[in-house]
């Protein structure tokens, strides 16, 4: 199994993954971060997965999705005729409904069909009987019930049908979760269903603003980041999977079907830009809620509703995606002390308010209670934006971000006429400035550098004049993006620090892909400079990387030509649409951001904060 024969389809609360080869490796139900029940993208196909093809042996079919939506049909050709297989999860349903429906395109071809349930991430054998119209699959709180109008027979602990369908003919499935405890849900038209989803679809995407020449990538990259959208809360999930490893055979292999704040100012200016203010509006209210409270107690991700997470664990039974254990579920970077997220967040709240996207009263409190706790604690080592599982250090990074932090905060008290609490954070903020010039910057590299006395690179400093700390024009900035394409830009894609020392970063075993977002970062460094020709011509060496559906995984690989890490990410379509839209020149999140506040431009301005 490969990334690049995965689609993504989903009902904004949960998910599937779709295989080029008939089969769903991949659903958690009744949410994204649910156990899973088809979990064959990590272990066998008997730890769960539901297969529909034609008979006679394996073969892959062509993909693709209707224009503007999740539905996603596989045609299948034959030596007796060609079918076509329609995937989607309906849009407006009161539980989790995945629909498949077989339809006829020419001659007549034999079919098969195998289901096989496990649920608790492929452990769990439920109990199976025909009940309520359909095939009833219980274990514990959860049942799930498959109806259609092929017959089927039970096998092994699998469900399994032979059919056939001439042109024209169709053959629905209809798979639905609910609570055990609870009757089924009523039957549902497969047809209807099919005609309402991919009319919702085409209308969300239809209310776009982009207008440019990569309209097709930011559109898809559009609806993958809705997809990705619980839509109860507003939460953005950084991913539909787990366990996908960053390097196959590896350890680096990690759950990312969570909310992670340092997402956050990216993800509201990729969706305003785009028009959708009432997605930006959930996503800024849901930052509100999960950060409410203790600044100390804040957790760097969350759950999809903002639930703090349990412990990380590992599922010994899963054999994992390309044989790469562990296979783990939860992530134990909750609960580390990132100071770069409190630098995020007061971030996007600023930016949540300087849009006009509605806010709670509170808003400016919390503001300040985030902004006090930096001033406090912004001197200390962490574990900085890559989650590092080994010593805390002073990151380059990190108090960039608590600079961020304090410069906002400055700019939002003294638009609210409070002078005694700019002139506080301002003190903070501008020594937070002159640290980070004297000592994360590495004179003999003429480069700023991972760590305060560090020689070493790290892409996370492609941020610098992207958030306003320093404008992209400022000799040393020049000097670290020029560093950075020099050592970090790898057949051409930016690594997160070079890969075959990350070990010495983070504590963990060496090799990983190119981590994508840091490539569109650099696209965007360049349109600062005015070198639109080069971002472009990088940009577009993006877009070939992406899978033949048009989605992207969290990193490349480019040794082995493959996409590596959790899949799709928002984060990586999330930089995309950014890219494209400053690349655009109608709107530029890059410059808009990197102006920051008035203090941030007028303090660069005078060089206030370092020496040159």
């Amino acid at each position: 199994m490969r990334i690049e024969d995965l689609g993504f389809i989903g009902d904004l609360e949960t998910c599937a993954l779709v295989a080029r080869d008939g089969s769903i490796p991949w659903l958690c139900v009744p949410r994204f971060d649910s156990p899973a029940c088809f979990a064959h993208l990590l272990g066998t196909a008997q730890n769960g997965h539901w297969r529909i093809a034609p008979a006679g042996g394996r073969r892959r079919g062509r993909a693709a999705y209707r224009d503007g939506t999740l539905v996603l049909d596989t045609t299948f050709e034959t030596a007796r005729g060609c079918v076509r297989l329609t995937d989607f999860m309906a849009i407006g349903t009161p539980r989790s409904t995945l629909v498949r429906i077989v339809t006829g395109v020419r001659g007549r071809v034999a079919m098969e069909l195998e289901w096989i349930v496990r649920f608790d991430y492929g452990a769990t054998v439920p109990w199976v009987r025909r009940a309520n119209g359909g095939l009833l699959a219980v274990a514990g709180p959860n049942a799930l019930l498959l109806r259609t109008a092929v017959a089927t027979r039970g096998e092994g602990l699998a469900t399994r049908a032979r059919f056939t369908v001439g042109r024209h003919e169709q053959h629905a499935f209809v798979l639905s979760w609910f609570p055990s405890h609870e009757q089924p849900p009523d039957p549902i038209d497969p047809r209807a269903a099919l005609r309402a989803t991919e009319r919702y679809w085409s209308r969300w995407i239809g209310r776009s603003h982009y207008q440019g020449p990569w309209q097709d990538a930011v559109n898809r990259s559009l609806v993958t980041l809705k997809g990705l959208i619980y839509q109860p809360t507003g939460g953005v999930l950084a991913a539909a999977t787990t366990s996908l490893p960053e390097r196959p055979g590896g350890v680096r292999n990690w759950d990312y079907r969570y909310c992670w704040l340092r997402d956050a100012t990216f993800t509201l200016y990729a969706l305003m830009h785009a028009g959708y203010t009432a997605e930006a509006t959930a996503w800024g209210n849901w930052l509100q809620r999960a950060v409410a409270g203790l600044p100390g107690q804040l957790h760097m991700l969350y759950g999809a509703a903002g639930e703090r997470l349990g412990p990380e664990m590992i599922l010994p039974h899963l054999r994992g995606f390309a044989a790469s254990r562990p296979v783990r579920v939860g992530n134990a970077a909750a609960t580390q002390f990132q100071l770069d997220v409190y630098g995020e967040v007061i971030d996007a709240l600023h930016l949540k308010r300087e849009m006009g996207l509605r806010a709670d009263r509170n808003l400016w409190r919390l503001q300040c209670h985030l902004a006090d706790f930096v001033v406090r604690h912004w001197a200390e080592p962490d574990e900085g934006i890559w989650e590092v599982r080994g010593p805390r250090r002073h990151f380059t990074h990190s108090k960039m971000m608590a600079w961020v932090a304090l410069d906002r905060a400055v700019s939002g008290a003294r638009r609210l006429g409070l002078d005694r609490d700019a002139r506080l954070w301002q003190r903070s903020r501008d020594r937070i400035h002159r640290e980070v010039c004297a000592r994360g910057f590495n004179p003999r590299r003429g480069a700023f550098t991972q760590y305060f006395g560090s020689r070493r690179l790290d892409a996370s400093l492609l941020l610098m004049p992207l958030v306003g700390f320093l404008p992209a024009t400022d000799p040393r900035v020049r000097g670290t993006i020029e560093a950075i394409r020099a050592e970090l830009l790898i057949d051409g894609l930016v690594h997160r620090y070079l890969p075959h020392r990350s070990g010495q970063v983070d504590g963990l075993p060496p090799g990983e892909g190119a981590f994508l977002p840091c490539s569109f970062w650099l696209v965007d460094c360049l349109v600062l400079l005015g070198r639109i020709d080069e971002a472009r011509e990088l940009f577009e060496h993006l877009l070939t990387l992406r899978t033949p559906l048009g989605l992207l995984a969290e990193e490349y690989d480019p040794t082995r030509r493959c996409l590596v890490g959790n899949f799709p990410q928002a984060f990586s379509h999330v930089a995309l649409i950014n890219s494209a839209q400053n690349l655009s020149g109608h709107v530029q999140p890059a410059r808009e951001r990197s102006a920051g506040s008035r203090s941030s431009v007028h303090a660069t301005a005078r060089g206030e904060g370092g020496t040159r």
